[in-house]
């Protein structure tokens, strides 16, 4: 019990009213005739029993009025649990991303937020939310405990990347429309690399209260990974030096140096190991080759032996297939003699593929099946033998893939095969006396993809144009466009597959792409985008997509996909495997996929290596991030208080009790002093 005013309190000390009437009252003696008091004795009256109290009961009543009085001013007041009267909405958040499998982070912090449900008052609303590669809301605002509870006892250490900026943005757009007050607890590692690029992006609205439970307090153990593997997707031949290799980066994060010893496991069997000194911090490239690897699809991993503090990281996992070089179709014009051979030598010289370049004119295609080809290159083929025409669109179809380069030949085309579309117009640079250049590159399309191009546009900035065709983009991608706004590449889907345009040449007439090496990484690239081997084999990371078809199948032709994971379980319902689009890989492992095109893979998933960063965020910023500063910290717990706990004031029940005493006390007086009138 508490008083709003206490200094009311002071008025008891007209408690003394009371007994100052009842004690010091003056004594009335009601005169009576007498005829003579001569033969009266003169003697002292005693007035001691004039000074004893008199009517208890209503000395006591009296008193009571008095007290309450005093008491009601006073505002006195009791703490209650707080029903939902205060409107605070406690958000649970529980990190579960792949950095909390360190130690027993995770264990903590659930036995925390566990131990928080548990005190929470009966009637608030809460709610229960996981923070891992996505955030996922896992119940409704409710006071249930039981389901509760039963949400964050599911919740599972993940392998996902967790990200505080997705955090700051999904709570926004919860409180935009009820702007209710919010208690959010986060119970994380507190990771350094969870943090977004932009600060703004963690800021919460000013009705969010951020509580931080860090589970990752005291020193930051020492940790070394497996960052980064290099690794042919494809070998033909596990002999050939150049391309059988694979090399692997170990890091080390608030490490000393050392020497670890590194293993390659093909397949469950352990087949080479390598010693490697790691410096302080520092990074070191251990290589393993040959690589000895049957035919098919073989399932590899990269570890360091030994562990240390955080042996979930120490292995990278990566698919090899094995298979013989595939065949390419190459279909170019009579009088076109370069391109095949400059477009040959490029494929020969890539490093990621093995395929073998089969050159045919236009005229030599009737009796040619391009399903029996990895993909196919038209180039600076005015015309196509209708046939062959045909079966290539329906190859395409089924999951395809065709590069067609116009050339010189594109000025006399009237439609370009496959593409659906005219050709608008020409530029002829050279005519002019000059060159144009390459000005925007789509660096994220997979045949053009580079992590850092540099300031030399990723070498294309070199390149000269003296020839190229104006084509309408319509809906296709354009990936790459010359200095005049030109497009130069592009891509556009078609049922399963897809029709890369080249609106210049594969040899050094229309331009000088082919002398330069940017040619080779864009034909490899080119290669394995549109044979499809991307997505057959490789590693991928935690959470990223892959594509199960191109697009919806048309009428009366459903293509099932199907995804078995890591567990050899098959997450994609009936209904899902003849719709779905993409499925998202939220797990490290194996994956077995069949697509709708019915090519099989095998992916080796692995976790986001910034997870094996165990370093935390400095605490000045985790002060700015919640608020928790010198200057508000009480503030901050006068607020978390008053989430638990509400004040119920009495006043209106003291003077009700008053008003009670005060009745009483008047009719005990009416009958005392009515008895008084009749001694009289």
């Amino acid at each position: 019990m508490g008083f709003l005013a206490p200094w009311f309190l002071a008025g008891l000390a007209a408690l003394g009213v009371p007994v100052f009437v009842h004690l010091l009252r003056k004594h009335v003696t009601t005169p009576r005739p007498v005829s003579s008091l001569m033969f009266f004795e003169r003697g002292i009256q005693s007035s001691t029993r004039h000074k004893r109290l008199r009517y208890l009961l209503l000395f006591a009543l009296r008193s009571a009025l008095v007290f309450l009085v005093v008491l009601a001013f006073a505002s006195p007041f009791v703490r209650r649990p707080a029903a939902d009267t205060s409107g605070h909405l406690q958000l649970i958040v529980l990190d579960n991303s792949f950095s909390m499998r360190a130690g027993t982070r995770f264990a903590d912090a659930k036995q925390q937020a566990l131990s928080l449900l548990a005190a929470k008052p009966h009637a608030q609303k809460a709610q229960v939310i996981s923070l891992g590669g996505q955030l996922a809301v896992l119940t409704q605002p409710i006071s249930d405990e039981a389901q509760l509870r039963s949400a964050l006892e599911s919740i599972q250490p993940g392998d996902g990347h967790a990200n505080y900026g997705d955090l700051g943005r999904s709570i926004r757009a919860m409180t935009e429309t009820a702007q209710r007050p919010v208690d959010l607890h986060l119970f994380s590692d507190m990771q350094r690399t969870a943090m977004p690029a932009n600060f703004a992006d963690m800021v919460l609205p000013a009705n969010v209260t951020l509580v931080l439970h860090d589970v990752a307090k005291g020193a930051v153990p020492p940790n070394w990974t497996i960052e980064r593997v290099s690794a042919p997707v494809d070998l033909a031949d596990p002999k050939d030096p150049k391309r059988s290799r694979m090399q692997a980066v170990v890091a080390g994060f608030g490490t000393p140096e050392a020497e670890k010893t590194i293993s390659l496991v093909v397949n469950g069997k352990q087949i080479a190991t390598h010693k490697v000194d790691v410096p302080a911090n520092g990074r070191a490239t251990v290589e393993f080759a040959p690589i000895d690897v049957g035919y098919g699809f073989n399932r590899c991993e990269v570890r360091i032996e030994g562990g240390d503090a955080f042996p979930a990281d120490d292995a990278s996992l990566f698919v090899i297939r094995r298979s013989d070089p595939e065949r390419v179709l190459f279909v170019h014009a009579a009088s076109d003699t370069r391109s095949a051979l400059y477009f040959g030598a490029a494929l020969g010289a890539a490093g990621q593929a093995s395929f073998l370049l089969q050159s045919v004119t236009a005229e030599q295609t009737t009796d040619l099946d391009p399903s029996r080809f990895t993909f196919v290159v038209l180039s600076d083929t005015a015309t196509l033998p209708s046939i062959f025409e045909h079966t290539v669109a329906q190859y395409v179809s089924k999951g395809g893939g065709v590069l067609i380069a116009l050339g010189t030949n594109a000025g006399r085309r009237t439609r370009i095969p496959l593409w659906g579309a005219d050709v608008k117009d020409t530029h002829n640079y050279a005519r002019n006396g000059g060159a144009t250049t390459v000005g925007h590159v789509d660096f994220t399309y997979p045949a053009l993809e580079q992590e850092q191009p540099g300031r030399d546009n990723g070498g294309w900035a070199e390149m000269k144009f003296f020839y190229a065709a104006s084509v309408d983009p319509a809906q296709a991608r354009v990936a790459a466009r010359l200095s005049d706004g030109t497009p130069l590449l592009l891509d556009k889907q078609t049922g399963e597959g897809h029709v890369l345009l080249f609106t210049s040449g594969l040899e050094n007439l229309t331009n000088d792409l082919p002398l330069h090496p940017v040619f080779v990484a864009f034909v490899d690239k080119a290669a394995r985008y549109l044979s499809g081997r991307e997505l057959l084999s490789g590693s991928q990371l935690v959470d990223s997509f892959v594509q199960l078809r191109s697009a919806a199948a048309p009428a009366g032709e459903v293509a099932n996909v199907e995804v078995v994971d890591p567990d050899g379980r098959r997450p994609l319902s009936l209904s899902e495997a003849r719709t779905v689009q993409t499925f998202q890989l939220r797990r490290a492992g194996f994956y077995q996929v069949r697509f709708a095109n019915g090519r099989d893979a095998v992916i080796g998933v692995n976790p986001d290596r910034r997870e094996s960063d165990l370093q935390q965020i400095a605490q000045d910023v985790l002060q700015l991030w919640s608020g928790n500063s010198n200057d508000n910290a009480l503030q901050r717990e006068v607020a978390v208080d008053d989430v638990k706990y509400r004040r119920v004031n009495l006043w209106w029940y003291v003077m009700l009790l008053a008003l009670v005493v005060t009745l009483a006390e008047t009719a005990l007086s009416s009958r005392y002093l009515g008895t008084q009138r009749e001694e009289a």
